[in-house]
């Protein structure tokens, strides 16, 4: 579901294209720090704690790292599964089974091996945490354009724990939505949880 051009489609390219900027310019220990507050605070969150599935991801480049959380979640007890990109920008997912059960895929993602558990996997998580770039306070998360999580949310059953991860300054922007955007229930920083 890429964008339409119109003055929707065309906002959110220049506000994508202004927080890639940003986050292209924060230093590795910044991004460091993100992280660790990041999982601490998703951690020990009630949401996160009492789950037994949990939909995650492995961060890219200058994303809020998913790598400490991921290991974390894992020897809570939890499990983990990962999106898979398919061809057509939907997810399928599979199991997180350690950072040496990953493999390179296209648009330089990391993905999980094994058994592919199809795209309504992401139903069953009890918690799902994915990336965004921006999210308004309502809720309304900006991504990548692609529509991949706007897609996998529609699958997430309505009261489902859905948080992104953000950094502090991306939270309370104005995101442009349209009819295919889903909103989440809540965004972490590293200054800690803001629910919607």
């Amino acid at each position: 579901m890429p964008e339409p051009d119109g003055p929707r489609g065309l906002a959110k390219l220049a506000l994508r294209d202004q927080l890639l900027t940003a986050r292209r310019r924060r230093s590795l220990d910044e991004v460091g720090e993100a992280a660790r507050a990041i999982a601490e605070h998703l951690l020990g969150s009630t949401e996160v704690r009492r789950a037994a599935t949990v939909s995650c991801y492995v961060s890219v480049g200058n994303e809020p790292g998913t790598t400490a959380l991921l290991d974390l979640l894992v020897a809570g007890g939890k499990r983990v599964i990962l999106p898979v990109l398919l061809p057509d920008n939907d997810l399928d997912w599979g199991v997180y089974h350690g950072d040496t059960a990953l493999a390179p895929a296209g648009r330089g993602l990391l993905e999980p091996v094994g058994t592919r558990l199809g795209a309504d996997a992401v139903a069953t998580a009890d918690a799902v945490l994915l990336p965004g770039l921006a999210v308004s306070p309502t809720g309304d998360r900006l991504g990548r354009g692609g529509g991949s999580y706007d897609r996998a949310l529609a699958r997430v059953p309505v009261g489902t724990f859905t948080c992104v991860l953000l950094y502090s300054d991306e939270t309370g922007k104005p995101v442009p939505t349209e009819p295919h955007d889903r909103p989440v229930a809540a965004a972490v920083t590293p200054e800690g949880i803001v629910r919607f």
